[in-house]
């Protein structure tokens, strides 16, 4: 195999200037190959390299573009967790929701079977009047119920004196009685 000239050393190394370059040169290899039959092989090896080149270079852009794609599938899958932890959150926030109304639900339940406030007010109010009403009542029953205790022990009292007085009198009916027998007796 024959040397490789300056160009094809920087077309292998990397140092040239693109494609173009490449091109530039086959043109020139096949000018030559026409113009002479030994540069067959030459270009043929020319073309290899620039089809190793144009294969090497869309890898390159297809790794690239593959570790765009990996890092939007990454980013995707982070924002797809954040967005099922939200998830999670408003679950929970919806079920405490539902709770609370449930809750709400039954007090209000039990609310409904209670009178209104101003209603209650008006009934404290009336059973306050009639308290005090009653009260006065109560009073007065028991004035009445204790001047009746006294008029009763006045009673007895005057009862007992009276008694008293009854049982005197008949003792000194009696001693009057026994008195006038005796003096009759003594008198016959």
């Amino acid at each position: 195999m024959r040397g490789m000239t300056d160009d094809e050393h920087l077309l292998i190394n990397g140092d040239g200037t693109g494609d173009d370059r490449r091109i530039n040169l086959l043109v020139k290899s096949f000018i030559k190959w026409c113009n002479s039959g030994s540069q067959y092989q030459h270009m043929l090896s020319t073309l290899s390299l620039c089809e190793f080149s144009m294969v090497y270079d869309m890898n390159l852009q297809e790794m690239e573009n593959y570790e765009k794609i990996y890092k939007e599938i990454e980013c995707s899958i982070a924002g797809a967790h954040e967005k099922i932890a939200e998830c999670k959150k408003q679950i929970l926030q919806a079920k405490r929701i539902w709770k609370n109304r449930q809750e709400y639900d039954a007090v209000a339940k039990v609310i409904q079977h209670h009178p209104d406030r101003h209603e209650t007010l008006k009934e404290l109010e009336a059973l306050g009047k009639e308290l005090a009403h009653l009260s006065h009542i109560k009073e007065s029953v028991e004035a009445k119920l204790e001047l009746r205790q006294k008029q009763f022990h006045v009673l007895l009292s005057t009862i007992h004196e009276l008694q008293q007085t009854l049982e005197n009198d008949e003792k000194l009916s009696e001693v009057e009685d026994t008195q006038e027998t005796i003096m009759e007796a003594d008198g016959k």
